[in-house]
């Protein structure tokens, strides 16, 4: 008989997004990209997509130029690029509106990119149609996917049926995205047997981090069961938090009688030395040591693996929080596996009851902060969803797709009390057509709109980012922020004196609260702040809305009234339907935003439920502020 061929795709973006921040700079990528190419094995390389153009971006490049020039080797060797994209949200964070979304298959065709691989964090088919559709008219090949976890909702007819309606909207090609690495291996190949039987010609892709410990299996099964194409990492970035290794996956499956391709060992380790070389150079600096680490805890909550560092971060910051309000109480306080394990019995616990998103981006971030934060006010004595930020309500209310589960009772009661309505049209409604804006903010700037209108799909996908860049102020930030770290002695190679801390932007002395720069797990994007303007109105921001949390209580102080911290972070002055901060003088009306306390990434509105003139404010933008701080007084 004779034996059936598996290819290999190396994901060279994601081993560098899965293990820390930044990914090489061109001028590396295109000294690697031959040896790549001379190793002989690789029918598919993954160029871009993700966040690759927004951290060209942070780091004062043009991702224009880094994608051309980082698919060419492989184009001229007949190696398929490919790249990942987040459909709705395109290569960002949040919704993206139409024509952007339309325009950027054509850009990255003309590029040299061959394959897209658009998810949605929800598997609402609708979103991922729209993508299948815009990148097949601009003449890429549609590798749609399925983003896999693993709930009683999330069944093997429920994969199989999703596959079936996108191969019968269009899509090439099939990728089981298991991003968290929890799909266990016969379910994994139950779904593929299932497609296979319905669409025995289309081509299957298998991707998988290895965090949880499953994955080598897990693509011993799907292989047997019919999946052409297995994604792979390569040392000294395979493994943890990342992908499985080229080497084991070859070994195993040659050892299961599959016909797998030579690998020119000579190459490989020149693009291990290399690759090494660019972790010494400067990207090593932005690698958490832990990420190099495999850890089955994550099997109960499903979070992706590369959510660790970030995750691992906030747990220290709040621990702080907890233990201070427990020593301030006479409690016993917690150590940080204590809380950890708390986080993911709380992520299991309320995954079901906010329907069941798959845990991927976004949707990982949203379900773990509002875990944290429920673990935060329970232990210090308070009620479970005592804090909703905005965007996590949009996931609930159905504005960037369909939940695949239902909403507890108890959410959907608070859901009303809160004035939330269930939101059933198509997602991308919400975010019309935007080209013409910065058409015009091109020509007002005299910016070129580049080959191919590349120079203005990347303003229109990445607006903050490209500005900054396009000012010089990104290669000034992230040059400071490089040589900070290299005096620190942080990093991989050397050993992290302490846990990366979340990024976020310093307010400017003239602060606007309509625009704030955030970092999400090593990518940075614009919360924008909904002042009840038209819906229209948001597509020119990189986020459509920014989180809300519950006003804090008013506290009777003499003839004033005081606005308390409901938790600590950084505090942010606003001022309701203006852009200009709060300042002393000014009046408010109940329900008025009055601020925002940023707490794990995320922005918590602080409005007023009392009606009258600022006397007097504790604290400028930026500053830290801790729970049960005065905030503002109000007469």
């Amino acid at each position: 008989m004779e034996k059936r061929k598996i290819k290999f795709s190396l994901v060279y973006r994601d081993m560098w997004q899965s293990s820390g921040k930044y990914l090489p700079r061109v001028d590396q990528l295109v000294k690697v990209a031959p040896h790549i190419v001379e190793m002989g094995c690789f029918a598919r390389v993954e160029t871009n997509g993700g966040g690759f153009e927004q951290i060209n971006l942070l780091f004062g490049e043009n991702p224009n130029n880094a994608v051309r020039k980082w698919t060419q080797p492989f184009n001229d060797a007949g190696i398929q690029t490919h790249m990942l994209d987040r459909s709705l949200n395109g290569l960002r964070m949040s919704p993206v509106p139409a024509d952007v979304r339309k325009m950027m298959y054509k850009v990255k065709k003309a590029q040299g990119t061959d394959i897209t691989r658009p998810f949605c964090g929800l598997n609402d088919a609708r979103n991922i149609l729209d993508s299948i559709k815009y990148a097949k008219e601009g003449g890429m090949i549609a590798q749609a996917a399925l983003s896999l976890t693993y709930s009683k909702v999330h069944t093997v007819d429920y994969y199989v049926n999703l596959a079936d309606t996108l191969i019968k909207g269009g899509a090439d090609e099939i990728c089981l995205k298991d991003m968290a690495g929890i799909g266990r291996p016969v379910w994994l190949g139950k779904i593929v047997s299932g497609i296979k039987k319905l669409h025995p010609d289309t081509p299957l892709q298998y991707h998988s981090h290895s965090g949880p410990g499953f994955a080598l299996a897990s693509i011993l099964e799907v292989c047997r069961a019919g999946v052409e194409y297995i994604d792979v990492a390569m040392e000294p970035l395979s493994w943890g938090t990342g992908h499985v290794d080229l080497l084991a996956v070859h070994a195993m499956l040659s050892d299961a009688g599959f016909d797998v391709p030579e690998i020119n060992m000579d190459a490989y380790m020149k693009v291990r030395s290399l690759t090494q070389s660019f972790i010494e150079d400067f990207l090593g600096y932005y690698i958490n040591p832990k990420n190099r680490f495999m850890n089955s805890l994550l099997i109960g909550p499903g979070l992706p693996g590369g959510m660790m560092g970030s995750l691992m971060a906030d747990l220290e910051s709040n621990l702080a929080s907890i233990n201070k309000w427990k020593v301030k109480n006479n409690q016993p306080t917690l150590s940080q596996d204590d809380l950890l394990v708390k986080l993911f019995n709380e992520v299991e616990h309320i995954w079901p009851m906010v329907g069941y998103p798959p845990l991927v981006t976004p949707y990982s971030q949203y379900v773990k902060n509002l875990a944290m934060m429920n673990v935060m006010q329970l232990e210090k004595g308070k009620e479970r969803w005592g804090m909703i930020a905005d965007n996590i309500w949009d996931m609930l209310m159905g504005r960037g797709g369909k939940l695949p589960g239902e909403l507890a009772p108890e959410l959907k009661a608070l859901a009303k009390e809160n004035g939330k309505e269930e939101f059933t049209a198509i997602p991308q409604s919400l975010y019309p057509d935007a080209l013409d804006t910065f058409r015009k903010e091109m020509d007002e700037k005299g910016w070129d709109y580049g080959q191919d209108d590349e120079e203005l799909f990347e303003l229109a996908m990445h607006p903050e980012q490209y500005r900054a860049y396009k000012s010089g102020e990104a290669k000034k930030a992230f040059e400071a922020d490089l040589a900070k770290k290299k005096e620190e002695g942080a990093g991989m190679l050397e050993g992290t004196k302490k846990a990366e801390a979340p990024v976020v932007a310093a307010a400017p002395a003239n602060f606007s609260p309509s625009s704030m720069i955030v970092d999400v797990d090593g990518e940075k994007f614009q919360v924008s702040v909904s002042y009840g303007g038209s819906e229209a109105a948001a597509p020119a921001q990189e986020v459509a809305a920014a989180p809300a949390a519950p006003a804090a209580a008013p506290v009777v102080n003499g003839s004033a009234k005081e606005i308390i911290a409901p938790l600590e972070g950084k505090f942010y002055l606003t001022k309701e339907s203006s852009e200009t901060a709060l300042k002393v003088g000014d009046t408010v009306k109940e329900g008025d935003l009055i601020g925002y306390i940023e707490a794990m990434k995320t922005f918590n509105a602080i409005r007023s439920d009392i009606s009258g003139k600022v006397v007097e404010i504790a604290f400028d933008s930026g500053v830290e502020v801790e729970e049960d701080d005065v905030l503002v007084k109000i007469q």
